[in-house]
């Protein structure tokens, strides 16, 4: 009898290999670094797990077929995906996936374990644990009180010393220290600058670009679907008639109390406070309000804008006051002006002065765009420090 020396998740993944007749590739080692564009020597496709295939990762799946000669000539990055889950289940086929079938089976309102190609896998922690690809990335919805099933699934795949992108605040929210000591111990890489206002690259510019600053106070407006209704409520409407034109358009979640009682952008403050100022905040550390309190006011004043206000403010001891709540802002404050669909954050720092960022992202696109964004660099950067300000 022959000695195995492979691992239990090894020995399924050879299952899987040699059920899959149509393929020719041999697996490489995970975390692989890409290949310098300008040598027109590619690696081999990095290998990729979606786990969540809602609006955000089928747009993401939109934009890897879209810009593939793009991502390749530019960056080196040659993306497969070979494994997707959603709530109903999980498929994972190494030889990669057909993604423009794949969605257009998932527009037809079919779960991707329906999908008439490659293994069907129970869900998506199974998927992470026994699956083998280099890069993992996570846009399942948002579950604030635990964090999971994504928390689980990104911990499982840093424990692989794999590259875990992640777009669900869920995770970062509940265990930011955690899963950054995971990604030192096992060699992997993590990003997320997703979770933050979307395509915004808020994150990047706190923890990249303000080398040797001391942030005073950064505030901002970092959900989208408050501020379209407060925008709209000063345009007439009522609270009740703006969320409701807002489900229409299918931007506001149909049951929207998470945006609506200030919990989002709590989360997202919560996740600057640990990414970018160095304290290891939870949500019980935010005072938060909603806008539901301002549905009977009327915000019609010529004079003064209502905004949801985040905001982290340094105090004397060097701690930070963390708040959420809604604010009557002068018509001329810049957040002021960060209107409708619109997100936007103020930087204030002792030598880089007062920075100012804006976005107007109407769906999921720039989302799924900071992404891949997130996914190249992952693969060719070294991991960002973590802040100690």
């Amino acid at each position: 009898m022959g000695l195995s020396f492979l691992t239990p998740a090894q020995e399924q993944a050879e299952k899987w290999r040699a059920k899959d007749e149509s393929s020719s590739s041999v697996f490489r080692p995970p975390s692989p670094l890409l290949a310098s564009p300008q040598s027109g020597d590619y690696r081999s496709p990095v290998t990729i797990l979606l786990l969540g295939f809602g609006a955000v990762h089928r747009h993401l799946a939109h934009i890897l077929l879209t810009k593939a000669d793009v991502l390749a000539r530019d960056w080196g990055f040659v993306p497969r995906v070979v494994g997707v889950a959603d709530s109903g289940g999980a498929l994972y086929r190494p030889a990669g996936l057909d993604l423009a079938a794949l969605l257009t089976h998932k527009q037809s309102g079919q779960s991707v374990a329906a999908f008439p190609d490659g293994e069907r896998v129970s869900d998506a922690l199974t998927l992470t644990q026994e699956a083998e690809y280099d890069l993992l990335l996570e846009a399942m919805p948002l579950n604030l009180r635990d964090g999971e099933p994504g928390l689980s699934c990104a911990r499982a795949a840093l424990r692989r010393g794999k590259a875990v992108v992640l777009a669900d605040k869920g995770p970062v929210v509940h265990d930011y220290a955690g899963l950054q000591a995971l990604a030192r111990t096992h060699g992997g890489r993590l990003a997320f600058s997703a979770t933050v206002c979307g395509g915004l690259p808020v994150l990047n510019l706190g923890r990249r670009d303000l080398v040797g600053a001391t942030i005073h106070r950064v505030e901002g407006i970092l959900n989208s679907t408050t501020n379209y209704i407060l925008s709209r409520m000063r345009r007439g409407m009522t609270l009740a008639e703006a969320l409701a034109e807002a489900q229409r358009r299918g931007i506001a979640e149909a049951d929207p109390r998470l945006d609506l009682e200030g919990w989002d952008a709590a989360a997202k403050l919560v996740i600057i406070a640990n990414a970018v100022l160095g304290v290891p905040a939870q949500l019980t550390d935010v005072t938060v309000e909603g806008i539901t309190g301002l549905a009977d006011i009327p915000l019609g004043d010529s004079q003064a804008v209502y905004r949801l206000v985040a905001r982290a403010t340094r105090q004397a001891d060097g701690r930070y006051r963390l708040t959420v709540a809604p604010e009557r802002l002068p018509s001329d404050h810049v957040l002021a002006g960060v209107d409708d669909w619109q997100m936007g954050v103020v930087f204030e720092t002792d030598i880089y002065e007062t920075m100012f960022l804006k976005i107007d992202e109407r769906g999921p696109l720039a989302t799924a765009a900071a992404m891949l964004r997130d996914a190249v660099h992952s693969l060719t950067a070294l991991p960002v420090p973590s802040p100690a300000r």
